[in-house]
């Protein structure tokens, strides 16, 4: 929970405090946060690799706990006068804490869980916190202060109270996961042999394709609702049912997987969301409560997302568990990099290909609408199907509950 707490305000918040409330060109803002995020992804492969080696996991949580803290109040409660290169430090100094903090949770959470039904119910039920957080951060600002400066400083003054409060209860209350092991292995072969273990390059392929269909409408979404729906005043209700129908179906899809096995439950969430997508396709000018079920039907598609690919990938990490040689901390760097880039690849491809259709925000002519129609929902289905037919291909190599064979 806390964890998602910090990170909704450095991607929703951040460029419009440091450019509208402290005067910085928007320009500069956005090539600092590019950087950072770009910084950030590359160090999670060394950050993983060096997690299996080096101290317990426990460890390295704790040690990330104060960059998390401090660096957020600084973010987010800035005095006057800060300027790019606070900016930069503070925004690097929190996505570190972030970065060692969730590599080394992530990690800690496949260990612990022994078959495969515990590793789905533990990432899920991570999950589900993790868009709680999500809900509480964007909430908060508004509810702490009418104007938002004061409000996101309320937000970060609070940060340490729910850290604290999720941090503690998950360090002294959760059994130890396995200890470091130092293989003798340099950080480029444990880092290279885990892009030459075939099934986790099969799985963290099809897992890229999915994040980047999942990315782009929340690229675009604002625009999509302001745009063509002509319901900005509904744009946090459609968001709170998105996050809130992903959070309550974890369940759900813990007995799907259950039932079904992980791999056909993540399939069926697939095609979920290229029918729900399809849908928004078809949508116009004040389909307000059309636009609400979509919000549920592709959060509940969200939460599939969430839980099962990481379920999948504990499960690679226990069925070829290599003696002596560590990978958890490796795999799940390569993991967050690709999450992270989706990210960025979404808004590179999303943002430019509406440029190129001339869709101005605010002032789009239908040719435009039709663009911003098409990339938010026509594209995603796109990539969905793509996504679906790399794990289909590759689901023998993927089973490993036994369930398709």
């Amino acid at each position: 929970m806390p964890l998602a707490f910090a990170a909704l305000p450095i991607y929703v918040h951040v460029p419009r405090l440091y450019a509208d409330g402290l005067g910085l060109p928007l320009a500069l803002v956005g090539a600092v946060l590019l950087g950072a995020r770009v910084l950030d992804a590359l160090i999670d492969p060394l950050i993983g690799w060096a997690s299996d080696r080096f101290a317990a996991r426990r460890a390295w949580i704790v040690a990330s706990l104060p960059l998390l803290a401090f660096g957020l109040l600084g973010l987010l409660a800035p005095p006057n006068g800060a300027g790019a290169g606070w900016l930069a430090t503070l925004v690097f100094v929190v996505t570190l804490g972030y970065s060692v903090a969730s590599i080394n949770y992530s990690a800690w959470g496949a260990e612990l869980a022994d078959t495969p039904d515990a590793r789905t119910r533990v990432v899920a039920s991570r999950e589900a916190f993790a868009l709680g957080g999500v809900v509480m951060a964007a909430a908060l600002p508004s509810l702490l202060g009418g104007d938002e400066r004061v409000g996101l400083a309320l937000l970060a003054w609070s940060f340490p109270l729910v850290l604290v409060f999720g941090a503690g209860w998950t360090l002294i209350g959760a059994p130890a996961g396995l200890p470091p092991r130092d293989s003798g292995a340099s950080m480029l072969t444990s880092l290279r042999g885990a892009l030459a273990h075939r099934p986790f390059v099969l799985l963290l392929r099809a897992f890229a394709a999915n994040g980047i269909a999942a990315a782009i409408p929340a690229s675009t979404v604002l625009f999509f609702i302001s745009d063509v729906l002509l319901a900005g005043a509904y744009s946090g209700l459609f968001l709170v049912l998105y996050f809130a129908a992903g959070a309550a179906s974890m369940p759900l899809w813990v007995r799907l997987a259950r039932a079904l096995g992980k791999l056909r439950a993540w399939l069926f969430s697939m095609l979920l969301a290229t029918g729900v997508f399809v849908w928004a396709w078809t949508l116009g000018a004040s389909d307000v409560a059309a636009f609400a079920v979509i919000c549920v039907l592709s959060g509940a598609a969200l939460g599939a997302d969430l839980a099962l690919p990481t379920a999948m990938l504990a499960d690679l990490l226990a069925r070829d568990a290599a003696v002596g040689e560590p990978r958890a901390g490796a795999w799940f760097g390569w993991w967050n990099f690709v999450a992270k880039a989706n990210l960025a690849l979404a808004a590179g491809l999303a943002l430019p290909l509406l440029d190129a259709f001339g869709y101005v925000p605010g002032a789009a002519g239908k040719n435009g609408l039709v663009a911003l129609s098409a990339v938010y929902a026509l594209l995603p289905v796109a990539l969905k199907l793509f996504a679906a037919a790399l794990l289909w291909r590759c689901r023998y190599e993927l089973d490993f509950e036994g369930s398709l064979k």
